[in-house]
């Protein structure tokens, strides 16, 4: 794709994500199953609104209906999927769309990720696109009917293993992705300049307080849930160091900071940045708390089986000691945040959970409320 970003003075390529791909390839093979003419090029709609048109490649007449690939492009963010052809084998159904993972598509085999135990690894905007892919491709042709759908990415079996996925309990292959189907070119330094350059925009503008979002969830949250005007806002994704330490240099007074437990727990350890590629600790840092919390044996062995922070705080609710946990861990990322910055900086956190059952701020620090005030509407 043409799309680019400015990146610490470098004009980066975006790429598009296997979510993408994977409904790219669903609509062109409908498009071949219902025309009987195989396309040479398809068109869709990310979540964020772009529109991709890419090449389909092997289109195929099968047995059991027709398949398509749409090859990976991860512009210029190092993706170890980058350049793999993700299929679409398409069928046709009396109605509704039944989804599959075929080969090199993980399995889910622990509770807590974004699919239950034994669905296919498909996350649910990857399924949401190619569900839509589907129905412009039927009524491009005036079908009526539905579709039966596998997903195959045949070099996801070899390229799983490299990932972290056989750890969180996805087996067999890898895991079909992507929440805005665009993947951003997001090299650390890269980012992280960007990160700096974002920081010094808005501190021209002469504002004493930042707020840092973690990614899209702290930002949805954060003007949704929170109703918090966003203005003032720098979204730091795993660069948590780069940014306060940003926001200090640049003299901000105060800092609001706003992540989902998943991320915000590595503050627990003193973990600055939390891609994991440096490494997890989320389980761990909540096995920390818990033990000190009050835990026996038997909850710290449970909790060590958990792939999630959200399935680990089911855990910790049945036994009945989450709100003690969490008061441990709120106490840890103080310290750490405290450690970090100057006493002429005041930061101020908030911990929240978007799970359907836990959609809630878990905790937050005792300023929290105070320095919030700021980006109230």
């Amino acid at each position: 794709m043409e799309a680019t970003r400015l990146i610490g003075k470098k004009l980066l390529r975006c790429g598009y994500t296997t979510g993408s791909c994977s409904a790219a390839a669903a609509k062109a093979a409908a498009q071949m199953l219902l025309s009987g003419r195989a396309p040479q090029t398809v068109s869709i709609t990310t979540p964020k609104g772009t529109t991709l048109t890419l090449d389909v490649l092997n289109p195929e007449l099968t047995g059991e209906g027709c398949r398509c690939a749409i090859q990976k492009d991860s512009g210029d963010d190092p993706d170890i999927t980058n350049g793999v052809l993700v299929y679409a084998l398409v069928a046709k159904l009396p109605e509704g769309v039944v989804l599959h993972g075929g080969i090199g598509v993980g399995q889910v085999t622990k509770p807590g990720l974004d699919q239950p135990v034994g669905e296919a690894a498909i996350n649910s905007v990857p399924r949401r696109m190619i569900a839509q892919a589907l129905r412009e491709a039927a009524e491009e042709c005036a079908y009526q009917g539905g579709f039966d759908v596998t997903i195959e990415i045949p070099d996801g079996v070899r390229l799983a293993e490299k990932t972290f996925n056989p750890h969180l309990g996805i087996v067999g292959g890898i895991s079909v992705l992507g929440t805005t189907g665009i993947v951003e070119p997001m090299s650390d330094e890269a980012l992280a300049d960007s990160i700096r350059v974002e920081i010094n925009v808005l501190a021209a503008r002469q504002t004493d307080a930042l707020m840092i979002t973690l990614g899209n969830y702290g930002y949805d949250y954060a003007s949704g849930s929170m109703g918090l005007d966003m203005s003032d806002n720098v979204t730091c994704s795993n660069f948590i160091g780069v940014c306060v330490d940003a926001a200090a240099e640049h003299g901000y007074k105060q800092v609001l900071l706003i992540g989902h437990i998943g991320k915000l727990v590595k503050l627990g350890i003193g973990l600055f940045n939390t891609h994991s590629r440096n490494g997890d600790g989320r389980i761990e840092t909540l096995c920390a708390c818990a033990l000190q919390a009050g835990a026996d044996l038997p909850l710290l062995n449970a909790l060590s089986a958990c792939v999630t922070t959200d399935s680990a705080l089911d855990v910790l609710e049945a036994a009945g000691i989450m709100e003690e946990t969490l008061a441990v861990l709120n106490k840890r990322i103080g310290f750490y945040l405290g450690r970090r910055l100057p006493e002429s900086v005041e930061i101020a956190y908030v911990c929240f959970s978007n799970a359907e059952d836990r959609n809630c701020i878990l905790f937050q620090s005792d300023n929290a409320e105070k320095i919030m005030n700021k980006w109230r509407k």
